[in-house]
């Protein structure tokens, strides 16, 4: 349970809404992170566009980077 409650479905901009839907896709579900992104939409581009070149890197094998992402988020008890 996050400290502060994340922006409803109904509120938000267009940028809300695409990260919704591209976490629905690629998760099957929305985190509450993006939510909670939301309410500062400098910030939840910047973590938007972190994560796509995360995503599309490619220096690093892809088995790797998935255990490192693993590990790192057992390190920080995240848990997604």
């Amino acid at each position: 349970m996050a400290r502060i409650p994340g922006v409803p479905d109904g509120r938000g901009g267009l940028l809300l809404r695409v990260a919704r839907w591209y976490a629905r896709r690629k998760t099957g579900a929305v985190p509450e992170p993006v939510g909670i992104l939301a309410h500062h939409s400098r910030i939840m581009q910047a973590v938007g566009a972190y994560e796509f070149f995360l995503e599309r890197s490619n220096r690093v094998d892809a088995r790797l980077k998935s255990l490192a992402g693993i590990k790192a988020a057992t390190r920080v008890g995240c848990p997604f």
